[in-house]
């Protein structure tokens, strides 16, 4: 291991009070992906003048200290045929939101759980995006959805056309 590695604080360690900008050129060049080949580590440092082993001490600190959540493939869902998109909205009693919200987000179907504000003219409060490969399907797992929870009221919200879909960009 380089004695650079050795001599100072893990990368985003708790000692790392500010962005380290060798962190933020990785972050900017893998944020569209990792290259698909043998020793992929090895190619994002040389390209950007690491070594290996530093590209991956570097990511692994990113994920100890929280400030990269997750470092997943990302499945192009609509290219292997989960077609059916439903974000299912939900009135849920402000004193049940907690539990209710933990219930639906254990759903492997369901990709994204967020408490909302509500408005006059919009009680729902809990929104759940749920994929699938059919309407059919995600309507089987919103039934299963209603049945763990008790909650009636909700309305099923259908994508149609997606024109944009990135994640967070630095």
């Amino acid at each position: 291991m380089k004695k650079y590695l050795q001599d100072k604080p893990a990368i985003g360690s708790k000692d790392s009070k500010t962005a380290d900008p060798i962190d933020i050129r990785l972050l900017k060049h893998i944020q569209d992906g990792i290259p698909l080949v043998e020793r992929p580590y090895k190619e994002i440092g040389d390209a950007l003048g690491l070594s290996e082993e530093e590209v991956i001490s570097r990511i692994k600190g990113l994920l100890e200290t929280k400030k990269v959540r997750r470092f997943a493939a990302s499945v192009a869902h609509r290219k292997i045929g989960i077609n059916s998109n439903a974000m299912c909205v939900w009135r849920v009693p402000s004193e049940r939101v907690e539990k209710v919200g933990k219930i639906m987000a254990s759903f492997p179907e369901v990709t994204h759980c967020y408490e909302r504000p509500t408005f006059p003219d919009w009680p729902y409060n809990l929104f759940t995006m749920i994929h699938g490969y059919t309407d059919e399907e995600c309507e089987k797992v919103i039934e299963a959805m209603k049945k763990r929870t008790g909650l009636e009221d909700y309305v099923i919200l259908y994508s149609e056309k997606e024109f944009k879909k990135t994640g967070t960009r630095i």
